[in-house]
């Protein structure tokens, strides 16, 4: 008979396998981006945290979580502050929290006993759902990836899924069909992938060739042989050991985000390995001189090679040529800090953008927002400031503990994990600022993963 530890062992990697196999699936259908698709991602998402009740039911290993409550905390007490939201309460305590929400049910209703906190609370219910399924699949990651091999195992993982995207989206635009090839959408010269919109596509990929850069780096050797025979060793030893391939992954990944189109994703990116670029060398202490040499290649090689075959001279001449003139984003930021100013404490509840957007802007905009295309705004809007604060602090408190394992860990994996942290988080930064990347949630889910790396790079065991 197995051991019980044996057997445990067993079960758990099952349940990691199965993690990956979500992983993998997410972006395929529209992103997770329709009911259906979110639907299959919270019962598998529940499943799996059941799964993983059960397993440890009896040898509960609570204690490997202990780095990472602070993050499973704060992102718990924002999907408690989302069903908070979405509950009847007495009138006179709404009058009392939220003194505008408070008088737009009066004004349907004089007489009405409560309200909620969101303006929308059926879009809310519907934002709790899947707040709940990206908290379990956090909770996953950190609880299921307890290992060196683990950790490389679900970044490779990220890399192959993020390739896999590229090629699809590249090979559909290059077809010349006038629709996809799966559910029949229009199709164009833009890559778009598994998704329907080319910034979410280009988002997706930049959180994935961070994570391959991180696998990149952490592949390096400590030097280089002087001989030429040391040389050849070392060219067959790069074929074999998969880095080359690893290579060719990032090359596609670089070839899918460039022909996406995706103005803020493709400045995102290249800002983002520059600025880290900068502080990997300043902060990894036993560093190798194929580390400089990785870095700048990544940069001369994607930038100038890659880009000119696949449209970045088009990229920059589209850049360079938008107006904002012809933009209404940022009308939509100026009428949408009003919304603020009217519920800062309370939000006007989760999802509901949609509903409250309409009652403050102006005849200048004509077109129908169903997103702010600014997350921050968004989630300041919806949340409000505390709720959207505690966020930000999550955030930066990952990258802090990135920055700490770039600095302390001396294991290359670790060193690699922490810099595609902190790269696909100044990435993310960057990108949320002109668009509604969280609100995708297969994007929202590899955020999160990133996040998630960036502590176990602090404290997984090498």
């Amino acid at each position: 008979m197995p051991e019980p530890g044996y057997r445990i062992e067993r079960l758990e990697r099952g349940l990691f396998y199965a993690l990956l196999a979500l992983l993998f699936w997410l972006p395929i259908p529209l992103g997770s981006n329709r009911a259906w698709a979110w639907a299959l991602l919270e019962v598998w998402s529940f499943a799996l945290v059941g799964g993983w009740l059960v397993v440890n039911a009896y040898s509960p290993r609570l204690h490997r979580l202990r780095p990472y409550l602070p993050l499973l905390l704060l992102f718990g007490l924002f999907q408690l502050w989302v069903a908070v939201q979405q509950l009847p309460l007495p009138i006179g305590w709404l009058q009392a929290i939220a003194p505008d929400t408070a008088a737009h049910f009066l004004a349907a209703n004089p007489g009405v006993p409560s309200g909620t906190l969101s303006l929308d609370p059926n879009r809310t219910h519907i934002g709790l759902l899947k707040g709940l399924g990206y908290w379990s699949l956090l909770f996953l990651v950190l609880a299921l990836v307890n290992s060196r091999q683990r950790l490389k195992t679900l970044a490779l993982v990220a890399v192959l899924t993020g390739t896999f995207q590229a090629f699809y989206g590249v090979l559909l635009a290059l077809s010349g069909s006038e629709t996809t090839w799966v559910l029949g959408f229009p199709n164009s010269h833009i890559a778009t992938g598994g998704f329907r919109y080319k910034n979410h596509f280009g988002n997706f990929l930049v959180l994935c060739l961070c994570l391959g850069i991180g696998l990149l780096i952490a592949s390096l050797s400590g030097g280089s042989g002087g001989t030429l025979k040391e040389k050849l060793k070392q060219v067959l030893s790069m074929l074999l050991n998969g880095k080359a391939v690893l290579r060719l992954c990032l090359a596609m990944m670089v070839i899918g985000l460039v022909m996406s189109h995706s103005r803020m994703a493709n400045t995102a990116f290249f800002a983002s390995l520059s600025i880290t670029g900068l502080l990997g060398l300043l902060l990894i202490r036993r560093k190798s001189r194929s580390l400089t040499v990785l870095l700048a290649s990544l940069l001369v090689i994607d930038l100038m090679i890659v880009g000119s075959w696949f449209g970045l001279d088009r990229l920059k001449d589209k850049l360079e040529n938008t107006s904002l003139a012809h933009e209404t984003r940022d009308e939509v930021n100026r009428y949408g800090m009003s919304l603020i100013e009217q519920h800062p404490l309370a939000g006007t509840g989760g999802g509901s953008f949609y509903t409250s957007f309409p009652s403050v802007k102006g005849p200048d905009i004509e077109a129908i927002y169903d997103q702010a295309h600014n997350d921050y705004l968004q989630f300041a809007i919806e949340f409000g400031l505390p709720a959207t604060l505690m966020l930000g602090v999550a955030v930066l408190w990952s990258l802090a503990q990135a920055f700490r394992a770039l600095r302390s860990r001396h294991d290359g994996l670790m060193q690699g994990m922490a810099f595609a942290a902190v790269m696909a988080i100044l990435a993310e930064l960057i990108m949320l600022t002109t668009d509604f990347h969280l609100q995708a949630p297969a994007t929202a889910i590899y955020f999160m993963l990133c996040l998630a790396v960036a502590w176990q790079a602090r404290f997984v065991k090498a």
